[in-house]
């Protein structure tokens, strides 16, 4: 049987995952796909304590679910910039987006 300690340790894994990606990628798309995995950690926190310190209550699943509908708007402005990007520069590296301080 999973403890939280075993869940814990996942979720810290997926977020050095997200952090590393984050920190290391230039593409965009990698960048993007990087947050996700930290919202997807934060998501696993949630639903955790939720179920082994209230079990009753929906605290952690409430919490999820507006986890991931600000992870979806996040995808679709972020995915919206990226095309943007492509059709103005023909390039998805972060390291040009300097151009919207302009």
């Amino acid at each position: 049987m999973p403890t939280v300690d075993h869940y814990l340790v996942l979720s810290g894994l997926l977020f050095c995952i997200g952090a590393f990606g984050l920190l290391t990628r230039r593409n965009a798309i990698g960048v993007l796909m990087s947050i996700e995995l930290m919202f997807n950690s934060a998501n696993i926190n949630f639903i955790s304590f939720s179920k082994f310190l209230t079990p009753q209550a929906l605290t952690g699943q409430a919490f999820a679910v507006f986890v991931i509908t600000i992870a979806a708007a996040e995808a679709a402005v972020g995915l919206a910039i990226v095309v943007l990007m492509y059709r103005n520069f023909d390039v998805v590296d972060v390291d040009y987006i300097d151009f919207m301080r302009w």
